[in-house]
Formats: C-alpha cells, structure tokens, sequence
C-alpha cells in the first residue's frame, strides 16, 4: 500500500555535449545517476537544487530551465510504500574550479557523452531524461 510520496528534484549540468552524473552505492546497489536528491519539508524545488550541490559537491548552480517531470506512477524501487515524483532542470555549474565531492556516499563524478548510442542509467526517470537530453542537444 503507498502511504507516502517522495519528491526528488534532478538537474542535468551539460557542456560540450557532455552530462555530470553521480556513482553512488544506494541499499546496496551500485547506482549512477543526475545530481539532486529529496525535496525537504518547507523547501522550494529550485532551493532543493542549490542546496543539494551545494553540500554534495560544493558548487553554485544557475537553473537555466525547467527540463522535464515524471509523468507516470513510479512506485520507488528502494521502498514499496513510496510513490516518487521526479523533476529534472537544465542547471550551469558557476563555480566549477570549486568542484569537490563532499558526500561520502558519491563514490565518483563523470561528465558522459549524450551522444552514447546506449542509454547507460538504470533507473526509468533517469533513461527518460537521457533520451530527452539526446533529443534536445544532438
């Protein structure tokens, strides 16, 4: 039965053609993934994103635009009683000499190709947005 929601807000940094993403080890399995993380009571979405590079990875952001939100039912893949909201923004890193992984949990960053022929993350959001990013910049 679901019983809660999780609201997760994402952001796709790109240059040169190229999107950040994230390693990181979630209850126990390997995960790469966008930037971002949980919307926090009383917190607006684009906060959500300032303050979630700001303590992951020690960054200012500029949100350039709304990219994309989930539209279906997503039930989370980590807690069955969880339905998930996702939404994604286009974001420029301002400060990016400044860039450190300060979350013990990000085991490392990688700028990848959008052009890929394989769309290489595993979480169905997350593939949705890729394709859309393909669509958007090639």
């Amino acid at each position: 039965m679901i019983d809660n929601i999780n609201v997760r807000v994402y952001a796709c940094a790109v240059k040169d053609k190229k999107v950040l993403t994230l390693f990181e080890e979630y209850a126990g399995e390997p995960l790469m993934k966008f930037p971002g993380g949980g919307l926090e009571y009383g917190e607006g979405l684009l906060e959500c994103l300032h303050r979630e590079f700001d303590e992951e990875l020690n960054v200012k952001i500029e949100i350039v635009e709304h990219f994309y939100t989930q539209e279906d039912f997503l039930v989370s893949r980590f807690r069955e009683n969880e339905q998930l909201l996702t939404i994604y923004y286009i974001v420029n890193i301002i400060n990016e000499g400044d860039f450190l992984i300060l979350d013990p949990c990000i085991e490392k960053t990688e700028w990848i190709d959008i052009d890929r022929p394989e769309n290489p993350f595993s979480l169905p959001v997350d593939q949705i947005v890729f394709n859309k990013l393909k669509e958007k910049y090639l």
